[in-house]
């Protein structure tokens, strides 16, 4: 008899599926996650959106210079020049010291005087990139890290750059990103 009462249970309406009530707060809590999740990156990409690109701050600069040229009346002006962006940025390996393997990520925006030509420094683009290159990769992190050695790094890439350039000079070097990793 025993044996006739088990298989009455099991021939009886199976348990009911999809009535856990912990699964249906696992996914209506999963839910409300992904939306808070999605509302946050959508607020990230409108903030980054709404940020000017390094080519529009330099045609709006390269502006206000060719403006104020005209509404000079024979005074010297204080920063003079025009911004030259270098696409692509700079990825080097630094020089190697104790520790582990650093390298540098870095863009750099130029200011070169009134008389410089756009083209010559378009035309020596390659030039620039690799003398940038080389002065990256003799220095050290430790150097890179105080506000002193980035000051001198932008003087010699200044120097280096200035050191070919026939027509006019480079006034200025401006770092739009700086990370050393």
């Amino acid at each position: 008899m025993a044996d006739g009462d088990a298989n009455e249970e099991f021939q009886g309406e199976p348990a009911p599926a999809g009535k856990n009530p912990l699964l249906t707060i696992v996914m209506i809590l999963n839910v409300i996650v992904l939306g808070v999740i999605a509302y946050f990156q959508f607020e990230n990409h409108k903030k980054i959106s709404s940020m000017p690109s390094i080519q529009d701050i330099v045609k709006e600069a390269n502006k206000d210079t060719d403006s104020d040229k005209s509404e000079m009346t024979g005074e010297a002006k204080e920063i003079g020049g025009k911004l030259f962006p270098i696409e692509g940025g700079f990825t080097a390996n630094l020089a190697q010291g104790d520790g582990p393997k650093r390298f540098i990520r870095t863009n750099l925006v130029l200011r070169i005087s009134d008389e410089s030509d756009e083209n010559e420094v378009k035309q020596r683009k390659a030039q620039i990139r690799d003398s940038i290159i080389t002065i990256l990769n003799s220095k050290r992190p430790e150097d890179l890290l105080k506000v002193q050695g980035k000051e001198f790094l932008k003087e010699e890439i200044k120097a280096a750059i200035n050191s070919f350039l026939v027509k006019g000079k480079v006034v200025d070097v401006y770092y739009v990103s700086f990370q050393i990793n």
